[in-house]
């Protein structure tokens, strides 16, 4: 898993509220168990027509926010099942980090193991982002995960909240495999020491 450190980039606005994990990536791309080829069908539905084809009007179809590694969210996102596909789809896409008022709890745990960092803000001060994500390539939001900050275009800087072990993996690029193998020395010595103790096991 890549380390999240800082990040300074376009913001795709999304105000929507109850985005669900359904809406993220529908249920018939739940099939596979890869983390990479969902990004293709992150918001399949709003983002294609019946045929196939680009809806022109959805905002990652838009020119501007092809690219966008940030979403502004509208408040409960991430609602709904709790399917790992909704995080793998958006960090396949592109996606680092999402910045609501609230996000619903799986969800929330989920980016972390998956390297995205979710931010919960104020309504007014989502508000703000909102307004810059509006204004596409010409406005640049900054995220500082050292310093627990995110600054707007205009420069105004709003302080996150996040768990200090969450805050550990991401700067670390730690997800459970990482940090299962930080301690392989002590798991290797414990099965030395059980195949001693008990070889007919």
């Amino acid at each position: 898993m890549d380390r999240f450190t800082t990040l300074t980039g376009v913001a795709a606005p999304m105000p929507l509220v109850n985005i669900d994990t359904d809406m993220i990536i529908p249920k018939q791309f739940l099939k596979t168990i890869k983390r990479s080829g969902l990004g293709k069908n992150l918001f399949d539905e709003m983002r294609y027509d019946a045929e196939g084809n680009e809806i022109p009007d959805f905002v990652l179809n838009q020119p501007a926010y092809r690219a966008a590694q940030i979403l502004v969210a509208g408040d409960n996102f991430g609602c709904g099942s709790s399917r790992e596909h909704a995080p793998w789809a958006l960090a396949d896409f592109g996606i680092k980090a999402i910045i609501s008022t609230s996000f619903a709890d799986i969800f929330y745990n989920n980016c972390f193991k998956n390297g995205m960092l979710p931010i919960v803000l104020p309504q007014e001060q989502v508000d703000i982002l909102m307004d810059d994500a509006r204004k596409g390539e010409n406005a640049r939001i900054a995220i500082d995960l050292e310093s627990q900050t995110v600054t707007s275009a205009e420069g105004q800087v709003f302080t996150f909240q996040i768990d200090p072990f969450s805050k550990h993996c991401l700067l670390n690029g730690l997800d459970d495999i990482a940090l299962t193998l930080e301690k392989v020395s002590s798991i290797d010595a414990y099965e030395a020491q059980a195949a001693q103790a008990r070889p007919w096991v």
